[in-house]
Order: structure tokens, then sequence, then C-alpha cells
């Protein structure tokens, strides 16, 4: 817990309170609130919520009931807006719930932004271009600094500065990095080309070919590639389609070329490649969970 606490970012820890709700409870910071007083939360940076982890949620509510409270802030008309637990709150609405355990804190709109991308960052739950975008709104709506954001969300300011430049990007390549399909070291490659006119038809062509961010670097400094078949045909069996998504999801997380190869009896190999040595930190910090200080 004091790690976690340190690496929220000042101003944030009061916002914590009791882990659990048997904490709460014992200091009497625990009430009950109405499922349906409660809103959104206005700045909510994810856009998109697994449905089958919101399903796992529901069924854990089920047969260990909360086991942390959500946290709210008081709203007009009686009503509260969540600060952290959306995805608690439509579990418990989806098991037919109506009330549900909260602490209450009054907190300012920046604070509220910045402790939703905090919680989200924590759980990997963003994608590169919701967590872009919510640096960005910090930055215009708040007045922020890039590095204040890199201190109150607890990532280095290259970090910060690299996520910012993924909105360069078209529409049309923005999306499908969001949706990963493509990796943040494509997107950064192609940030790299000097007509962007012409990026989302390369985007595609990435999509299509399966290139390697390697490969994605030298076409965007004009290289020629040759186009090359995806390395598992629909025909193969079904233990390379589980390798093929294994590496895309790696791929996904990691932001970089990721290659598993199969030795038999289970064993094997997982090569993660590396472009410079910011992008090694940055690698090693999503595997640790933490900024590698090495």
């Amino acid at each position: 817990m004091e790690k976690t606490r340190r690496r929220l970012g000042r101003g944030l820890e009061a916002l914590l309170g009791p882990a659990t709700v048997a904490e709460a409870r014992a200091d009497g910071s625990l009430t009950n609130v109405s499922l349906s007083i409660i809103r959104p939360n206005p700045y909510q940076p994810r856009h998109a919520f697994d449905e089958e982890a919101l399903d796992e949620l529901k069924t854990s509510l089920q047969q260990s009931g909360l086991l942390q409270p959500i946290i709210v802030r008081p709203a007009e008309n009686g009503a509260f807006e969540l600060i952290a637990g959306e995805r608690r709150c439509r579990a418990a609405q989806l098991l037919g719930w109506t009330e549900i355990s909260a602490l209450v804190k009054e907190v300012d709109d920046r604070t509220l932004l910045t402790f939703a991308l905090v919680e989200n960052l924590q759980r990997d739950a963003l994608s590169p271009i919701d967590e872009a975008s919510g640096y960005q709104r910090m930055i215009e709506e708040f007045g922020a600094s890039q590095s204040e954001v890199a201190d109150l969300v607890g990532r280095g300011r290259s970090t910060v500065a690299n996520a910012l430049r993924l909105l360069r990007l078209p529409d049309k390549v923005r999306d499908l990095v969001h949706v990963g399909k493509l990796s943040t070291g494509h997107a950064r490659a192609l940030l790299q080309v000097s007509d962007q006119k012409t990026v989302p038809n390369l985007a595609e062509r990435i999509v299509t070919d399966r290139l390697s961010v390697r490969e994605t670097e030298a076409m965007a400094r004009g290289k020629k590639t040759s186009k090359r078949r995806p390395r598992y045909s629909r025909n193969d069996s079904p233990q390379y389609a589980h390798i093929r998504r294994v590496e895309d999801t790696l791929r996904t997380r990691l932001g970089t070329d990721v290659f598993v190869a199969m030795r038999g009896k289970g064993s094997g190999r997982v090569t993660i490649n590396f472009y410079s040595n910011d992008d090694l930190a940055r690698i090693l910090g999503l595997v640790l969970g933490e900024p590698f200080d090495g």
C-alpha cells in the first residue's frame, strides 16, 4: 500500500482513505449510497469496458460481496459523482443491487481527472489513445504542464510527451492504435513519415502484412519493404493460432515487437524487442509495474 501511495502523485493520497470496506466501517467513514443517484465520472478517460472482465467482477461481488468501497463526491440535487469504482457500480447494477458502500470526498475537477487517470493506469485499463487524451485534457482544461502531469500520475516526463505525440496521428490511425491493431511502437514510427497524408494507407499495410516495428521504421524512412504473408495461415493448427493471439496481445500491451517460439512439451521462448535505451526502460516499467530505476 505504501508503494502504491508513493506512485499516486502529490495531493492524491487523501483520496484513498481506508483500503477495504471493513476498515472504512471501523473508522466510521463508510456510507451506503443509492446506485440510482450515482453519476459517472465526467472525466473518466476510459471509453471501453471489457465485458468479460465485468462479468468476472459481477461473479466476484456475488460470491464475496464488495471488498473495496467506491469513492464519490457530492453533486447537485443530492446526487453523487464517481471518483473511483465505475466497474464496481456497473457490476452491482447487473446484480440488481440498489445501494453500494462508498467513501464521500470533497474534491475539485482537476483532482477528479487525475485520480481517474491514475486508477486506470495502475490497472493497465487504458488504451494508449485514452491515456494520451487524458493527459491532453489535464493540460488544456487545467493548465498543467507536461512535467506537472508526469508528477501527478507517477510517469516520466518523456512517457507523457511520447503519449501526447500519438494524438498527432490521423483519426483512422488513432482508431487502429486504440483497438490494439497497431502498437505504440508502430505509431511512433508512423509519426516520422514526412507526408502525413500517406499515413492511413501505410497503417493499413502494417496491419495487413503484419509488419514489425523495425520494418515500419524502414518504411517511414522511405525504404521499400517486401510484402510478406502472415506467419500463420488460416489452415494452421489451433496451437499456432493461439501463439499468434499471444504475440498480438503482448505487442499491444508492450508497444513493441514480440515473438513466441515453441520448442515442444510446453516449453519455448518469448523475444521482446527494444529499439533504444528509453524504449527498454519503458518496457521494463510495463513489465515490472513501476518505473525502472536500474
